[in-house]
């Protein structure tokens, strides 16, 4: 019987990979005068390559941009400090996100989040996406001092919602962080398709976040 749900954030709830187009096109404009002999598709090009799809942090991101283009007339550290304060505005949800967390919250699972990343970065996004309500916990791998696929982050949100892991479906786009860590704890692994992995070994697989509540339905009916 699944009683709960658990989602990663980025790539799962949060288009991040839109979020970021998003973002670093509003960044040049805003920062315009500093940026202008740059070519802006190759200044949102390049942010792109090197951020590999938020694996590497961004002081590392705006360093080698400051250095590549020959930014003199703005520090790197101003360019992450705006990073960390615009970002939220940018945030793009995946389609149906909030019926499909709200017809779950309606059937009376618990829900939760584990995501990698910043503390309060990652809570300004989530709160972005006006989701924050539908969740019973949220742990942050910053906050937490643990992140996936470390087992101990999936087994404390498993205590916080007073379930037992085969109880829960786990919901995340990457292959090893999110399914396979799951899996490994004995969650039930949900993988929403990335056009960069193939043949993920996964329990369910997803195009679309409103497919989730038939699968629940589907599983609790075994």
């Amino acid at each position: 019987m699944i009683n709960a749900a658990i989602f990663d954030l980025d790539g799962t709830l949060l288009d991040r990979d839109e979020s970021v187009k998003k973002f670093v096109s509003h960044q040049y404009d805003r920062l315009l005068k500093f940026l202008d002999h740059i070519p802006k598709e190759r200044f949102i090009r390049k942010f792109i390559e090197l951020d590999c799809r938020g694996y590497v942090w961004k002081d590392k991101v705006y360093q080698q941009l400051v250095h590549e283009f020959n930014i003199k007339v703005i520090p790197w550290q101003e360019l992450l400090e705006d990073y960390i304060s615009e970002f939220k505005y940018n945030c793009v949800p995946f389609p149906n996100l909030i019926p499909m967390l709200g017809e779950l919250k309606d059937t009376g699972l618990q829900l939760g989040i584990i995501t990698n990343g910043m503390g309060q970065f990652q809570l300004d996004n989530i709160r972005s996406l006006w989701i924050e309500k539908y969740f019973d916990t949220i742990l942050v791998s910053e906050w937490e001092g643990i992140k996936k696929p470390n087992p101990q982050i999936f087994m404390k949100a498993v205590a916080q919602l007073n379930v037992q892991p085969n109880q829960c479906i786990f919901v995340g786009d990457h292959p090893d962080n999110d399914i396979k860590a799951a899996r490994n704890v004995g969650m039930t692994g949900i993988w929403k398709k990335d056009s960069q992995w193939d043949n993920v070994d996964a329990d369910y697989i997803i195009d679309d976040l409103s497919e989730l509540p038939l699968i629940i339905k589907k599983i609790n009916l075994e």
